[in-house]
């Protein structure tokens, strides 16, 4: 369990822990490095999201929800965890190359994702 965590996969587009990925603190910070096609990527969105079993928190508005933080120019990201419980990380792009759909003849883009729970306890 101790190694392995931060290998890659080789998926189309991934998130490689650079933060090992269990045994954390509310607190603590989770870093990855998001890949497409086996290369960084910069600038891209990564969604967090808080696993709100039973409701159990109250999002003072909407943007609360689903937070955004994008990867740096060497596609990393940074996120404190401020609670304990699960956390989702989505990176989220476009393929290059498109969805003929035959009906209408157009070609529409294609949504790619590396998805990504981590769980974080209180320190007690």
């Amino acid at each position: 369990l101790q190694q392995g965590w931060d290998a890659e996969i080789g998926l189309e587009t991934e998130i490689i822990p650079l933060t090992r990925p269990y045994g954390l603190y509310a607190g603590n910070v989770f870093s990855g490095l998001v890949k497409v096609n086996g290369k960084p990527a910069p600038f891209t969105d990564v969604e967090v999201e808080y696993y709100n079993i039973n409701k159990k928190y109250t999002a003072p508005k909407e943007p609360y929800i689903t937070q955004v933080i994008k990867t740096d120019a060497q596609g990393v990201f940074v996120y404190a965890m401020p609670k304990p419980g699960w956390w989702g990380f989505a990176a989220l792009s476009e393929r290059e190359t498109k969805l003929l759909n035959k009906q209408d003849n157009k070609e529409y883009p294609v949504e790619i994702g590396a998805v990504i729970w981590v769980k974080c306890e209180e320190m007690k």
